[in-house]
């Protein structure tokens, strides 16, 4: 049902492109107007690319300040750009006023300095100090994704006033979030949080400091990593938390949509890691094309190198495979096999310390739980492998060999895959970086030297 759900919107979506290029041909603003004031601006920005620059100029100017807002801040930087140069300046001021305080930072971030300094002549100057500010912080903090579009209530308020200046808070075109607010004391230290739900309950002469709670454990340095902060979030099933500064001074706030971004981006970072593939900051078609290059050739440069030792057990072979050339046949599988039972458990064990399932100190645990896998998977597939070599070779002390090598090789994949990963955690380094191909690499030559080891022990024409 949900999918169907899903396909009938994306459907009525793409229906509205054809009307709104339609009602612009046309002339027809006031139907337009209407119409966008229907659409969400999520929609209308994931099909942005259909509209030529003269039809989104339009669209834009049409929708009201609440739309462009929210379908600016959901752009990508490029159409951003190409807005911001293509409005007039009343306009761009609006808009740029307007924006979350984060969103607004981000989009600063990528601007040059002539850009920057041309667009803050535009802007109130209370904003462009929250923009500076916003900027100081270092990518990856609980600064650099935070908001400063909060309500302070104080302790003295009664219910009553707190109200008035949650009403007077939203007389802005653009959202607020007020299930949750923050009391701070006159230096803007922070003092607890009250509901919103709590609040209207309250009789209207009650103090705001008999009604908040404390947030002794719910609370975020503006300096703490993002990762952590994620952790946090899905510890408490949370959907808002308070940044404070080393005097516990509130200095912003940090939604779950902005824990999503994080999650999303560290998912994608250690996808990426884990394919050999250095982090690529921007979206796949907004990033440098030489950019992407490097990132996915240095792994590549290191894996070559790192693979050069298998070229270098074999050199060493030489005289084995010249005296018993079949040996040779059955190379590609021993490896594959090998380097898929390591990337099948660093995988497993990756993703398990990035989610708190297992961590350090259940080393020995993890390590002998998969080591124990790898020994009932390597008797597997030593029996499936030794029965191939029989039936294509009709030689059983070779397929002995294969399938003696390919059990032990699998038991040390599976062993190895589970231990780097949680060794690179103790150490502080992210254990994505084990990522599958370096694993399978690594067995790759391990698997060689044990393969032309028990080849020399169990052939009679190698003795």
């Amino acid at each position: 049902m949900a999918s169907k759900n899903k396909k009938s919107t994306v459907s009525m979506t793409a229906l509205f492109v054809p009307e709104i290029k339609s009602l612009l041909s046309e002339k027809k603003f006031s139907e337009l107007k209407s119409l966008l004031s229907r659409i969400p601006s999520i929609d209308i920005a994931g099909r942005w690319h259909n509209f030529s620059d003269q039809e989104k100029i339009l669209i834009f100017k049409l929708s009201s300040i609440r739309l462009t807002v929210e379908l600016f801040e959901a752009l990508r930087f490029e159409e951003q750009a190409f807005l911001l140069n293509n409005l007039d300046n009343a306009e761009v001021s609006q808009v740029l006023n307007e924006m979350a305080p984060d969103d607004r930072a981000n989009l600063f971030k990528d601007l040059t300095p002539k850009l920057m300094k041309k667009f803050f002549k535009l802007m109130k100057k209370e904003e462009v100090e929250d923009v500076r500010e916003l900027m100081t912080y270092a990518e990856g903090t609980a600064g650099a994704i935070m908001t400063t579009d909060f309500v302070e209530l104080r302790k003295e308020m009664t219910a009553r006033t707190a109200i008035l200046k949650l009403q007077d808070s939203l007389s802005f075109d653009h959202d607020l979030d007020i299930n949750s607010n923050y009391v701070t004391d006159d230096g803007h230290k922070l003092q607890g949080v009250i509901e919103l739900q709590d609040l209207i309950k309250a009789p209207p002469d009650m103090l705001i400091k008999d009604i908040m709670e404390g947030t002794d454990f719910i609370k975020i340095n503006e300096f703490d990593p993002e990762e952590e902060i994620a952790k946090l979030f899905q510890h408490y099933d949370l959907n808002i938390a308070p940044v404070v500064d080393e005097s516990e001074e509130l200095v912003g706030i940090i939604t779950v949509d902005d824990i999503v971004d994080v999650i999303e981006k560290e998912v994608t970072e250690d996808f990426e890691k884990i394919a050999a593939v250095l982090p690529v900051e921007k979206p796949y078609m907004e990033a440098n094309f030489f950019n992407l290059v490097w990132k996915r050739s240095f792994w590549l440069i290191v894996l070559v190198l790192v693979e050069s030792m298998s070229a270098f057990v074999l050199k060493m072979n030489n005289q084995t495979i010249q005296n018993m050339l079949a040996l040779t046949f059955f190379v590609p599988i021993l490896i594959a096999m090998g380097g898929n039972a390591g990337t099948q458990s660093a995988t497993i064990i990756i993703r398990s310390l990035a989610v708190g399932d297992i961590g350090v100190k259940d080393f020995l645990k993890v390590v002998s739980r998969e080591s124990l896998l790898g020994v009932c998977m390597g008797v597997t597939v030593a029996v499936v492998g030794s029965i191939i070599v029989a039936i294509l070779e009709k030689n059983w002390h070779l397929s002995l060999v294969v399938g003696i090598s390919m059990g032990i090789t699998i038991f040390l994949a599976a062993a190895v895959g589970a231990s780097l990963p949680i060794i690179f955690r103790r150490l502080k380094w992210d254990p994505a970086l084990m990522s599958g191909p370096l694993i399978a690499t690594i067995v790759d030559i391990v698997g060689l030297v044990i393969y032309f080891k028990v080849a020399l022990l169990i052939l009679p024409a190698l003795q």
